[in-house]
C-alpha cells in the first residue's frame, strides 16, 4: 500500500539533539503562526512561502504520548524544517536536513511544539524563494492488543463472493488496525490465498493485486459497511473491523 508515511523517517526522540541552522536567528526575526485544528479534526495542512533568511516557526499545541506526524513537500531543494520541544528554541528533536521532510513520532511532554521552516544557508543567502505546504498530523495511540497467536488486532469471518454467480458466503479475516482510522485486512479466500485490503482514515484505498491475482478496485460506502470489489470478488467489511468495537 502507497500510504503517505510508508517512507517515514522514524526518528527516535532518545537520539541526541540537533543544533538548528537557524540558531543564529535573533528570535523577533522568526515569523510565528499558531496552528489549530478544526472541531474533530486530526490534521492540518498549512502553504506558505519564504524568501531568503524568513523563517517561521508553525506553534502546535498538543499532549505527552500522542503520535505526531510531519511531512513537507516544496518547490526548492534546500528548503527544511525543524521540530522543538516545548519551551526550547535552539536544539531540535528533529532536522529534516539530515535526512527527509518526514517525521514520526511520539511527544515526549505536553505543550507548545514549534514546526521551524527555512531555507539552508547556500539558498538563503542567494535570496531564493521556496513554495511550501506542511501537513501535520497529530492522534492519539492505538491501544490495541493482538490476537493471541497472530499478528492481528482482530479475527473473524466477513461476508464474500469469488464471482457474481455464486451466492454469498464467509471468508476469515485479520486486521492490523493502525491509528485514525488505518490499517490493513488480510482476507483468506476459499481456495487459501489472500488478498489485503488498505484503508486510511477509515476508507479503503486499494489492494494488493498482481498479474497472478489481478482485479480492479471499487469501493462503496453503506453506512457503517464498507462494499469492496475487486474484479469479480466482492467484500463486505464493517467499520468496526477497522475502528474496532
Amino acid at each position: 500500500m502507497q500510504r503517505i508515511f510508508q517512507a517515514v523517517l522514524l526518528a527516535t526522540l532518545a537520539s541526541c539533539p540537533v543544533i538548528l541552522s537557524t540558531s543564529a536567528l535573533a528570535q523577533e526575526e522568526i515569523r510565528q503562526q499558531r496552528v489549530e485544528f478544526t472541531q474533530g479534526a486530526t490534521s492540518a495542512v498549512v502553504e506558505g512561502s519564504i524568501v531568503g533568511y524568513d523563517t517561521v516557526d508553525y506553534i502546535l499545541n498538543a499532549k505527552e504520548g500522542q503520535d505526531i506526524k510531519v511531512s513537507m513537500t516544496t518547490d526548492n531543494t534546500s528548503n527544511y524544517f525543524n521540530i522543538l520541544i516545548p519551551g526550547e528554541n535552539e536544539e531540535a528533536i528533529f532536522n529534516s536536513s539530515l535526512g527527509e521532510n518526514q517525521y514520526q513520532g511520539i511527544l515526549p511532554q505536553s505543550g507548545d511544539y514549534k514546526i521551524r521552516v527555512y531555507l539552508m544557508r547556500n539558498a538563503a543567502r542567494e535570496n531564493e524563494v521556496a513554495n511550501y505546504s506542511l501537513e501535520m498530523i497529530v492522534t492519539n495511540p492505538q491501544n490495541d492488543t493482538l490476537v493471541p497467536g497472530t499478528n492481528y488486532n482482530a479475527t473473524g469471518d466477513i461476508p464474500c463472493t469469488m464471482t457474481p454467480s455464486q451466492p454469498t458466503g464467509s471468508c476469515p479475516f485479520g486486521v492490523v488496525r493502525e491509528s485514525n482510522g488505518g490499517g490493513m485486512v488480510t482476507v483468506t479466500k476459499p481456495d487459501g490465498r489472500t488478498r489485503t485490503i488498505f484503508f486510511e482514515n477509515g476508507t479503503a484505498t486499494g489492494a494488493d493485486t498482481s498479474e497472478a491475482d489481478p482485479g480492479e478496485f471499487k469501493v462503496e460506502k453503506q453506512g457503517d459497511l464498507n462494499i469492496i470489489r475487486i474484479g469479480e470478488e466482492r467484500y463486505e467489511i464493517p467499520d468496526a473491523v477497522i475502528f474496532g468495537g
